[in-house]
């Protein structure tokens, strides 16, 4: 039986076109790194999130995320591993329009914050260096729905 809290996450399920945009890391500005998604059900109560990006022209990385919930504490989380072998725990909010993963690790602080349409989710990742006190923007991260999962 689904978990009922996380059909929540139902809308996240498909196959998407994401893009890579407005990176301090990526030359020369404007440049954008295309790639894809696909978000599905793994069991009855997480959801995967399997992602690749890059094409002849950028560098190709992979990222995946296992979203879940705590019925006791009733939070979500995601647990986020990529290609470099980072592996990162995050707190997670999904109110169906606005979705959030947030982590506070002594090495710095890291958020991801994206509003949520049907067919599209226009995200950003900012980084802290100062516990908080100020945040950078890392990226933008643009998903387009491209059919079921």
């Amino acid at each position: 039986m689904r978990n009922a809290e996380m059909t929540e996450l139902a809308g996240l399920v498909g196959e998407w076109t994401t893009t890579i945009s407005d990176a301090w890391f990526l030359e020369p500005p404007g440049t954008e790194v295309p790639g894809r998604a696909t978000i599905g059900w793994l069991g009855e109560s997480f959801l995967s999130v399997r992602a690749e990006f890059g094409d002849g022209q950028h560098v190709h990385s992979e990222m995946s995320l296992v979203l879940g919930r705590s019925d006791s504490n009733d939070r979500f989380h995601a647990l986020y591993q990529d290609d470099r072998g980072v592996c990162r725990l995050f707190a997670m909010t999904f109110d169906g329009a606005r979705w959030t993963m947030v982590r506070e690790d002594p090495d710095f602080h890291q958020r991801f914050i994206a509003d949520v349409e049907p067919d599209r989710i226009r995200g950003r990742w900012e980084a802290s260096e100062d516990a908080g006190g100020t945040w950078r923007k890392d990226y933008d991260l643009t998903f387009e729905r491209t059919g079921p999962a």
